[in-house]
């Protein structure tokens, strides 16, 4: 008897502790804004600009939201054929996609491609290692203090309880950090303050259940990366697929890709909820307490 008491005192406080450091996640980040745009996959930004990727476009906007300049055929220049971008990334005005040919759930042909940030033309591409188990890129992050570039996996198998890293300055591939315990479904990944952070559709549109994302803390080994919820999306304006993600360190806000309207099966869009005819993309911006900045 005495046993299970204490058990359940544990798990009790298990409880309550998971609760307070959720409470006090969401605190960190308060809802400034939304924009529509014209894409529903990425986001990144840097120096005042704005970059946005849809399956097969490109987009850059202004400091306030005005659309500067898109590609709509951006996959000129591959040899293999490709038909996807994910999540994105951008460093010194270059933008970084995970590309490759995806349908009804599956992916082949991946690549970390290189675009110009002014013409959002193809620059040059990294050489993928077809043995690293990487079966599908949804999403792509920079780290320049480590100079090394991240891959995220969405389909829901061993391959995407990893992000695959490859050399920033080389391009050679550096290894894979195993993170525990993995999230489902991975949309975007982004770095920020030493950490990294993954958005996860793991909620259910049909049933209003809301998609989270997660901080992954790397070990100093760069092979365990320790996952702990971050935040629970609850705030956005309809349940719907939540995408890819960035953080504006200048501005103190992060920015999150979010779609509603379109039923997703197997990562593509069957059809609509009652009441739209067509999907909306929107960039949800949060402005994070000052004392997560430092």
């Amino acid at each position: 008897m005495r046993k299970r008491t204490v058990m359940m005192l544990g798990f009790m406080m298990f409880m309550i502790l998971y609760v307070c450091s959720e409470a006090k996640s969401a605190s960190r980040y308060r809802l400034a804004d939304v924009h529509p745009v014209a894409g529903r996959q990425g986001i990144c930004t840097e120096k005042g600009h704005y970059w946005v990727s849809g399956s097969g476009t490109l987009a850059k906007y202004d400091s306030n939201w005005n659309l500067v300049t898109e590609n709509t055929n951006p996959f000129e220049g591959y040899t293999l054929e490709v038909n996807h971008i994910g999540d994105i990334d951008v460093y010194n005005n270059e933008l970084y996609l995970g590309v490759e040919y995806f349908m009804d759930g599956e992916g082949k042909n991946i690549q970390v491609a290189v675009y110009d940030g002014d013409t959002l033309k193809l620059k040059r591409v990294f050489p993928f290692r077809q043995d690293t188990g990487q079966l599908e890129c949804s999403g792509i992050a920079v780290d320049p203090g480590s100079h090394t570039v991240y891959m995220t996996s969405w389909i829901d198998d061993e391959s995407s309880e990893y992000l695959y890293m490859y050399d920033l300055d080389t391009g050679d591939y550096e290894g894979k950090l195993k993170m525990e315990t993995s999230p489902k479904w991975l949309q975007g990944v982004a770095c920020y303050n030493g950490s990294l952070y993954v958005t996860s559709d793991d909620g259910d549109a049909d049933n209003n259940a809301p998609d989270h994302m997660y901080r992954v803390d790397i070990s100093d080994n760069k092979e365990i990366g320790r996952v702990s919820l971050e935040k629970t999306f609850d705030d956005v304006i309809k349940q719907g697929e939540i995408e890819g993600l960035t953080f504006d360190a200048d501005q103190g806000q992060f920015l999150l890709l979010y779609n509603r309207g379109a039923r997703i099966v197997a990562g593509m869009p069957v059809g609509f909820y009652d009441g739209y005819s067509e999907e909306v993309h929107e960039v949800f911006v949060y402005d994070i307490d000052s004392h997560d900045n430092q």
